[in-house]
């Protein structure tokens, strides 16, 4: 794969070796190994500190020089030992120190809510840039998409330490943007970004709203596109994401798309089996089970909650057992279970997730968008409570049963036939349940 800064000295060793004697630019520029870009500098290793001496006293400039007409860009020069491993490893530890290096393929636990990503990650990491470009990873908050995107890079760092690899969120990307226009350093931040071989992007949809950020976005993506590796996560598919430029929702569409649901009960005990082990801690069967029988939520709060059990008994000197256990997290799952789920609750989920009032979806507007909220929410009232039809239509501006029919019978075919419909529909329906 050819990068930005692989051709910028591809067409640099050119201008030199047809302007140099034969001898000189054998000794002195062939031997030399890219390393990379940071900011406005290239990084050369050389083969010994004899050969940086001589190359920073004749001939930094004329590469700087020759870097100049081949880029029309003022890029120094910085030369590192090769026989001095340190220099090389610090800037490798640069890049490593934006990944939590626990996060493995081997500490990811593979469930049927996460079989498909995790296989996907696995695939990429083996050849990156190649079939799946972009990897687009969406599901809610905390069930292990920033786990296996910054597993990717762990295993391509493992694999090749040569390889530049960016982790950041979109908060991340934002902000030092800003920065860099403050301060007049666009060109160091677009180097940064546009001359990796893995972007790992987090929470995309923070981008929403955010016009000059997507601008930089897009052309960030163009320039990687061909031949590098981009992987995105979000809280939602693509085609769900609102305030996002069109032709940003096309390229992530363009790519592979998979989702992760939340666990099932056989992934939430190897999970926690997982945490344990790792932790190095002694947890019964039978504790394990009741924790993963009882939350249900994203999986930093269920291994929060055996971190909780395990803090509680070690303070109070009191043994690991399933009575403990409830009366250490029964307040987590019992305000779960005390939910309410009205129509209120499921007008104000529905609304918060399409982005319109609760006063659109009991309105006799009729725009598609809202419209469309406006069935999901009489589906989900048919669905979660026990309101009779005539019921649920004056729950919803004094409609006819009729148009609470059509809507369920609208919303159960798009199910039927929209995988992804139905995925989001399931999110809703937990969201609405509190789990």
């Amino acid at each position: 794969m050819n990068s930005v800064p692989e051709k910028i000295w591809k067409d640099t060793t050119e201008l030199l070796r047809v302007e140099m004697i034969d001898i000189n630019y054998t000794t002195w520029i062939d031997t030399l190994i890219l390393i990379g870009i940071e900011g406005d500098t290239i990084i050369l290793e050389a083969p010994n500190q004899f050969n940086i001496d001589m190359l920073n006293k004749r001939y930094k400039k004329i590469i700087e020089s020759a870097i100049f007409r081949s880029t029309e860009k003022n890029y120094g020069v910085k030369f590192i030992n090769g026989e001095d491993s340190n220099q090389r490893t610090k800037l490798m530890e640069q890049m490593k120190k934006e990944l939590n290096p626990k996060y493995t393929f081997d500490s990811f636990v593979i469930g049927k809510s996460n079989n498909f990503a995790q296989a996907a990650c696995v695939s990429v990491a083996g050849a990156p840039g190649t079939d799946y470009n972009p990897l687009f990873i969406y599901g809610d908050s905390g069930l292990g998409k920033t786990h296996l995107m910054q597993a990717i890079g762990n295993h391509i760092l493992e694999e090749n330490q040569n390889s530049k690899v960016v982790y950041a969120s979109c908060e991340q990307f934002m902000n030092e943007m800003i920065n860099a226009i403050a301060t007049n350093k666009n060109q160091e931040f677009r180097d940064k970004y546009r001359t990796v071989d893995l972007l790992l992007l987090d929470d995309i949809q923070f981008l929403s709203g955010k016009d000059s950020t997507q601008e930089e976005f897009f052309h960030t993506f163009n320039a990687l596109y061909p031949d590098k590796q981009i992987v995105i996560t979000s809280d939602k598919p693509p085609k769900e994401l609102k305030g996002l430029e069109d032709r940003l929702i096309s390229r992530f569409e363009g790519g592979l798309i998979c989702d992760i649901k939340y666990p099932d009960l056989e992934t939430r005990i190897a999970i926690l089996r997982k945490k344990a082990t790792s932790e190095n801690l002694e947890v019964s069967s039978d504790v394990i089970e009741y924790i993963a029988d009882n939350i249900h939520s994203n999986i930093r709060e269920l291994e929060g909650a055996l971190l909780r059990v395990i803090a509680y008994a070690s303070l109070t000197n009191t043994p690991v057992n399933v009575e403990l256990a409830e009366a250490t997290l029964k307040d987590l799952y019992h305000n779960k279970k005390n939910i309410v789920i009205d129509t209120n609750r499921i007008k104000t989920i529905v609304s918060e997730n399409y982005s319109i009032s609760i006063e659109d979806i009991d309105s006799r507007k009729r725009p598609k968008d809202i419209a469309f909220a406006r069935q999901v929410a009489m589906y989900l009232t048919r669905e979660l409570t026990d309101l009779s039809l005539p019921k649920i239509g004056n729950e919803f501006g004094g409609r006819d049963h009729t148009t609470v029919i059509h809507a369920c019978d609208k919303i159960n075919n798009e199910i039927k036939i929209d995988l992804e419909f139905k995925n989001h529909i399931d999110r809703l329906i937990k969201n609405v349940k509190g789990e």
